[in-house]
């Protein structure tokens, strides 16, 4: 049993990074605020980042289950995420996207999206009517922090108040950036876990294996047990540099995590925080290489 914590699904491109738009230029290129950037693998030539495509990544690699969030980057994508949710109601999970000037919808949605580090007006203590809410309604709230401890006396505050809210902590606390682990030590609270979406683009410079992520997890173990960790893959723009397969095989292929451990991080932990049901079993399919 697999299942991806983070990953992206949009139906087209039209978010805003430092207030410049960010769109599709074609063969998976995106002016990024006025920079051209490789945003998707270059065959997704249409820009369309669709989920008929990521479900045959999923089935592809084996991965049953998934958690699609969103980025500012990307757009609002609600309308579009609903209408996943309904062609494959088993396979995903979906987070509705935080913004601080609109209106933000629960309704149909399994979570909400807070991308904490971009906050401009609000700031994360004043996000308690949403945790309210969120509890109440026993959904969950995904939210990236900004780099290192800045945002941590925040969410300690927000957890004391609301200790059933079940949080999930994004790109794995930041981990390559100093005192990451602040925001690991979060997950030693009984409802906070820490989700790795990312963390293959954080360590790109090391590239696959990416051994230091490795030794991320491990010491992030060390912190909060493993039990309160999830792999995420960041598909699709980590999938510019490397296989949805690769995002997760390096941890599979460790020789530093037991068996034991491999499974909570790639998918017992998620599927009991997210609530997953039964996922199908997705057979072996013999690669042409092989």
């Amino acid at each position: 049993m697999i299942i991806d914590a983070h990953l992206h699904l949009w139906e087209k491109q039209q978010g805003m990074v430092n207030q410049k738009p960010v769109y599709s230029i074609g063969g998976g290129k995106s002016d990024f605020g006025g920079v051209i950037r490789q945003m998707m693998p270059p065959y997704m030539t249409d820009g369309v980042n669709s989920v008929e495509r990521l479900i045959a990544n999923m089935d592809y690699a084996r991965v049953g289950g998934a958690v699609v969030t969103q980025e500012y980057i990307d757009g609002n994508q609600d309308k579009y995420l609903l209408e996943c949710k309904k062609k494959y109601p088993d396979r995903i999970k979906i987070c509705s996207l935080y913004e601080e000037k609109e209106d933000y919808r629960l309704e149909g949605f399994d979570g909400i999206k807070v991308c904490a580090g971009r906050l401009t007006t609000v700031k994360p203590e004043e996000l308690g009517f949403l945790c309210r809410q969120l509890t109440e309604q026993n959904k969950f709230l995904s939210i990236d922090l900004a780099d290192g401890a800045e945002q941590v006396p925040a969410m300690e505050k927000l957890i004391a108040e609301y200790p059933d809210l079940k949080i999930a902590i994004g790109h794995f606390g930041m981990v390559t950036r100093p005192n990451w682990e602040k925001q690991i030590e979060l997950a030693c609270h009984k409802n906070v876990y820490i989700e790795s979406g990312g963390i293959t683009w954080l360590f790109h410079k090391e590239f696959y294996p990416y051994p230091s992520a490795i030794d991320a997890i491990i010491r992030a173990k060390e912190i909060c047990g493993m039990e309160k960790l999830m792999w995420g893959s960041d598909y699709p723009r980590t999938m510019t540099a490397i296989t949805y397969l690769m995002s997760r095989d390096f941890v599979e292929k460790s020789d530093k995590l037991t068996e034991s451990e491999k499974k909570m991080f790639l998918g017992e932990n998620a599927k009991k925080f997210y609530g997953f049901k039964e996922l199908p079993e997705i057979p072996y399919t013999i690669n042409m290489v092989e």
